[in-house]
């Protein structure tokens, strides 16, 4: 079988027309989507039950015939598995108990293997459901993003509990980024063993931080978890997707090792080329074309791919799909691509 779409492109192969995927592309916007978890109950069921993932996972790949899909989960899994009281609130997101300082040393990671089982279980339902020719990627959050949530008990909008915690606690910070990194490489080890093709790391807040803190938190980190997983997948294909780094994605893949950078949808394009004569990228149109349509989607496509065609592209939004996107939209978008 001739090798998947999107993994050749993570090789450094110029594909034409590039694979394309969608960031949340099972969610919300879709009536099956919203069917089924009505059917599942919270969130989390859905997340930990391998019927109703798989099937959510399977929903976008049978609506769009998209070249990649992506595990149904979510990155707070690790903090479920270590005991941190994770519930979500309609309208609010997700809440947890608050992380003090004293109490990373007591967190156990032991707990992860098990709790964590249904989601593999899904992995592996996903590799022999899936179209052959379907790339699945595996995921899990950045240790950074990942102790926002665990700090602050909640998402802010720029997560200065964490930053604050970060400066006031530095010794305790950086056991809890230890401690994120080493369980988040084993759950992505174990996701590419189930029948993940590839993984991708979510930064979502690595935006935030100053250089310093960049390279402590966002840089550090996920290179442990890089090599972490390449010592027993070498062959492992990763993804970083650092939302809202900037300039600081110009030594983002060398620093932490990762085959290919996800770009968010402000950086510029030169820029974005820049990256891309060292390796693959992923992204970047802006998830309000998508909601807009017509020609604001058209211009945005068009100028991706004028951009960036030439070269290793993955075709993506720049963050997620968001629930109010036209399901026209996507089918717009998928014709313009592959036109």
């Amino acid at each position: 079988m001739e090798q998947r779409k999107l993994l050749r492109v993570l090789q450094g192969e110029t594909v034409s027309p590039p694979p394309v995927w969608l960031m949340r592309q099972a969610g919300r916007y879709l009536p099956e989507y919203r069917e089924m978890r009505a059917k599942a109950g919270g969130f989390l069921d859905l997340c930990y039950d391998p019927d109703f993932a798989t099937e959510v996972t399977l929903q976008p790949i049978r609506r769009f015939g998209f070249d990649a899909a992506i595990l149904f989960s979510d990155i707070l899994v690790i903090p479920d598995a270590l005991d941190r009281g994770l519930h979500f609130v309609s309208g609010e997101g997700p809440k947890l108990t608050p992380i003090r300082a004293d109490e990373i040393a007591g967190l156990d990671p032991s707990r992860g293997e098990t709790h964590l089982a249904p989601v593999i279980a899904t992995v592996a339902r996903l590799r022999e459901e899936l179209p052959a020719e379907t790339t699945l990627i595996g995921f899990c959050g950045a240790p950074w993003t990942v102790a926002t949530y665990m700090i602050a008990g909640h998402g802010t909008p720029d997560q200065a509990p964490a930053r604050l915690f970060g400066y006031r606690h530095p010794e305790a910070m950086e056991k809890l980024l230890y401690l994120l990194a080493e369980m988040s490489a084993d759950y992505l080890i174990r996701q590419l063993t189930a029948g993940a093709d590839c993984v991708q790391i979510f930064d979502s807040w690595s935006g935030v931080l100053d250089e310093a803190n960049f390279e402590a938190y966002a840089i550090g980190p996920v290179r442990r978890m890089v090599e972490k997983v390449r010592a027993a997948r070498p062959d492992a294909k990763i993804i970083g997707f650092a939302k809202g780094a900037g300039a600081f994605l110009s030594t983002y893949r060398q620093k932490t090792g990762v085959d290919a950078v996800g770009l968010d949808w402000q950086l510029p394009m030169d820029f974005a080329r820049s990256l891309q004569a060292e390796g693959a990228i992923q992204g970047n149109l802006d998830p309000l074309r998508l909601i807009a349509g017509g020609r604001a989607l058209d211009e945005g496509v068009d100028r991706i791919l004028e951009h960036l065609g030439q070269g290793p592209l993955i075709f993506n939004l720049g963050h997620g799909i968001t629930p109010d996107a036209p399901i026209a939209h996507v089918e717009a978008l998928l014709k313009r691509i592959r036109g």
